[in-house]
């Protein structure tokens, strides 16, 4: 006999909930799914009435289904919201062209606008030709660094208050691990928060923070959404690819594994004697930082000067200091970074002629 559904006890059973055991039925997943993504958002008072708010789009299942979920909430509960896809071309041939049609496709499926930025067009190097030069070892590395910061930067040539990208439980429960492994102390502190500040003017979030990855491929069959399922080509040896496998171990013997790590996380104290960095900006790009010299701008000065090893592992707080007060080497092959104060200039002032003729305070985000 089928089974009913939990929720409903009307409609037939066609799943059961990873995160809760429940069987349940399509419509109540699609409504509990939702539901429980808005608490987060409502809960943690992440956006704001006339928020600008970019979705970090990779065309991959977890930035596709939270595309559809904010346009869909957006309407649902009228957040006021003004919302963009924002994506990066990290310049792997064979994957993230192939994703960024998916992008594109979306962008006429959802009728978001879309910004496509570039490593190439900021940084004077794609992702194949940083493999080229440092190998397969370490580039991630590279790609996490300079993809955070495209971000930001992408961000402020929209005027963008927030950025939410698709990070989900599983996601934030493996940083948690990596962290805890590797002893570092200040990114476990804020890797468990929702919202951080990325460059420090722009807020970003997590509303994924509590969604297993697996509803969210639920989610994304389901409902029929046009995603690209293809792993990067320089992933396979990724640090992170150890620790989500011990977390599947984990989930396979005991599903809440996940939540659990996180509420840990989340209850963590670092203790009162332990000195913890100061944030200040990057002297060579402003970037957020706290060194002189930020992550990106040693890393780039390495590929630069033909030593990629430069930045990466213990030598990077000696470089960072040996680097601070000297001017950045440049190759035929590279571009100036943009400074970020200028980037700033420019979202004020592209802020403050949206806001000619009203009140509101033009130089506070989220106004």
């Amino acid at each position: 006999m089928p089974r009913v559904c939990e929720i409903c006890q009307g409609a037939k059973a066609i799943l059961r909930r990873p995160k809760t055991g429940q069987s349940i039925c399509k419509e109540c997943f699609f409504r509990v799914f939702e539901t429980e993504v808005h608490n987060t958002i409502v809960d943690n008072k992440l956006f704001r009435r006339g928020d600008r708010v970019g979705i970090g789009a990779s065309g991959g299942k977890d930035s596709t289904v939270l595309a559809y979920v904010m346009k869909t909430l957006n309407e649902r509960y009228d957040y006021g919201l003004d919302l963009f896809l924002l994506s990066v071309d990290e310049g792997i041939s064979g994957y993230r062209d192939d994703s960024l049609e998916t992008v594109k496709r979306n962008k006429e499926q959802y009728e978001l606008p879309l910004l496509i930025v570039s490593y190439e067009q900021l940084y004077g190097w794609s992702m194949d030709a940083i493999v080229e030069t440092v190998g397969r070892k370490n580039n991630c590395t590279f790609c996490g660094v300079f993809r955070r910061q495209a971000l930001d930067r992408g961000a402020l040539m929209l005027d963008l208050d927030h950025i939410v990208t698709g990070h989900n439980a599983d996601d934030v429960a493996e940083t948690i691990l990596m962290n805890i492994f590797r002893g570092d102390i200040p990114r476990l502190g804020r890797c468990t928060e929702i919202a951080t500040s990325g460059d420090g003017y722009i807020t970003r979030s997590k509303p994924f923070k509590y969604a297993y990855e697996k509803e969210i491929v639920m989610y994304a069959y389901f409902r029929k959404l046009d995603y690209f399922s293809t792993e990067c080509t320089y992933s396979p040896n990724a640090y992170r690819g150890y620790a989500r496998e011990f977390l599947k171990d984990l989930e396979a013997v005991r599903p809440s594994a996940i939540l659990d790590i996180i509420h840990s996380g989340e209850a963590m104290q670092v203790a009162s004697e332990v000195k913890l960095p100061s944030q200040t900006s990057c002297e060579r790009c402003g970037y957020i930082s706290s060194n002189r010299v930020c992550k990106a701008c040693v890393l780039l000065e390495g590929l630069e000067r033909g030593v990629p090893q430069l930045g990466i592992g213990k030598s990077v707080k000696k470089t960072q200091d040996l680097l601070a007060g000297r001017t950045a080497t440049r190759s035929g092959r590279a571009v100036d970074v943009v400074h970020f104060d200028k980037l700033r200039k420019h979202a004020q002032e592209m802020r403050h002629e949206r806001c000619t003729g009203c009140t509101c305070d033009t130089s506070a985000p989220g106004t």
